[in-house]
């Protein structure tokens, strides 16, 4: 959502960035295959620029925030829509009664976790290069593309993030301590080539070969080949008599 592409879509959001967690074994390095198995159902790229802290940080001003920064690459950010549908939840939430802390009040509210359609082994393709802060002194100008196989999906660029680096690095920092190799992707450039046939949104991997190739000014071209496996879902639950 940090795109101001997304205004014409959003139906309601808050005014401040939105943040959610990859683990590590999302990582996945250039040139490394990423598995995408049939049951995952729809997956799609987004490109983005990532930056890497270089310094312990904790509630940071965004005109200082660039301090904390050692330098910058490149992350796609890999989606899977069916998974995000699957765990969507629409229900009555509970709080505290504005009224009297004592009682509490419904409100319907709609939830999904990130942590299967974000955080999928292989969902964090990084690299090819860490380049120093030194090396990019704006990142708020640098031009993203994204190719599935020949076809551009995305030709965006970072001037079209609803917030800056600096911006997003002090929100941040208002919540958790930025910690030296912690990486804090900026959001997705997604921005159609006109004239294309094909969206970042309509490039599923379950349908559409790669390779993934991600392009940032100064940042090189993170490529990324995938296979597609058809495999069964494990058997996860217990036998109950």
């Amino acid at each position: 959502m940090n795109n101001s592409a997304s205004d014409a879509r959003k139906i309601s959001a808050p005014n401040h960035p939105m943040f959610f967690l990859k683990p590590r074994s999302s990582l996945l390095g250039h040139m490394n295959e990423l598995q995408i198995r049939s049951y995952y159902g729809s997956v799609h790229p987004e490109p983005e620029l990532a930056v890497v802290i270089g310094t312990r940080t904790r509630d940071i001003a965004p005109q200082d925030a660039l301090r904390c920064v050692f330098g910058y690459t490149i992350m796609n950010d890999m989606t899977g829509n069916a998974m995000r549908s699957e765990d969507r939840v629409h229900y009555y939430a509970l709080y505290a009664s504005a009224e009297d802390s004592t009682k509490l009040e419904r409100r319907e509210q709609h939830l999904s976790y990130a942590a299967r359609y974000k955080g999928t082994d292989g969902f964090a393709p990084l690299g090819p290069w860490l380049v120093t802060r030194d090396e990019i002194p704006d990142p708020g100008i640098l031009d993203v593309t994204c190719k599935v196989g020949s076809e551009v999906v995305a030709e965006d660029s970072t001037r079209y993030l609803t917030y800056s680096v600096g911006e997003i690095l002090a929100y941040l920092s208002c919540f958790q301590t930025l910690e030296p190799g912690d990486v804090v992707s900026m959001g997705t450039a997604f921005r159609q080539q006109e004239g294309a046939k094909r969206s970042l949104h309509s490039a599923d991997l379950q349908r559409v070969a790669g390779p993934m190739t991600v392009e940032i000014t100064g940042l090189g071209q993170l490529c990324t080949p995938v296979v597609r496996s058809v495999v069964e879902m494990p058997q996860w639950r217990l036998e109950r008599g």
